[in-house]
C-alpha cells in the first residue's frame, strides 16, 4: 500500500506540472498510453528523488544553507530535467524544455506531493 501511495503521490505532482506548463509534455497516441507514460515517469522521478536528491542535497548544502534554501529549488529543478533525460533515453515521451520551466515545474510538483501526501491516507 505505501507503495502505491507513493507512486500515486509523484504521479499527481508530475501530472499537475505538465497541466500547468507548455514547456513540460507528456505525449501519447491516447489516453491509456499517456497514463502508462505517466506511471513510467513517475517510477523514474521517485527514484530519482529518493536517490540521487539526497546525495545533491547533501553536497550542495553549503550553498543551501548560504542562499537560505533557494538552492532547493535549484535541486528540484535538476532531479525533473535528469528525469526528462532518462526517459527521452528510454523512449518515453516526456519531456521538459529548459531549465527556467524545470525550475517553475520542480516547485509545483512540491507543493502538489505535499498536498497529495496530506489527503492520502497515511500507510503506516
Amino acid at each position: 500500500m505505501k507503495l502505491v501511495i507513493w507512486l500515486a503521490v509523484h504521479c499527481l505532482g508530475l501530472a499537475a506540472a505538465i497541466w500547468l506548463f507548455d514547456g513540460i509534455t507528456l505525449t501519447g497516441e491516447d489516453r491509456g498510453d499517456r497514463l502508462v507514460t505517466l506511471l513510467i515517469v513517475g517510477v523514474i522521478f521517485g527514484v530519482i528523488t529518493s536517490v540521487v536528491k539526497p546525495i545533491v542535497n547533501t553536497l550542495a548544502l553549503p550553498l543551501i544553507i548560504v542562499t537560505l534554501g533557494l538552492m532547493l529549488l535549484v535541486t528540484n529543478a535538476l532531479m525533473l530535467l535528469l528525469t526528462s533525460k532518462i526517459a527521452d533515453g528510454v523512449g518515453l515521451n516526456f519531456h521538459v524544455d529548459g531549465f527556467w520551466t524545470a525550475v517553475w515545474g520542480g516547485l509545483v510538483i512540491s507543493i502538489a506531493s505535499m498536498i497529495a501526501e496530506s489527503l492520502l491516507p497515511d500507510p503506516h
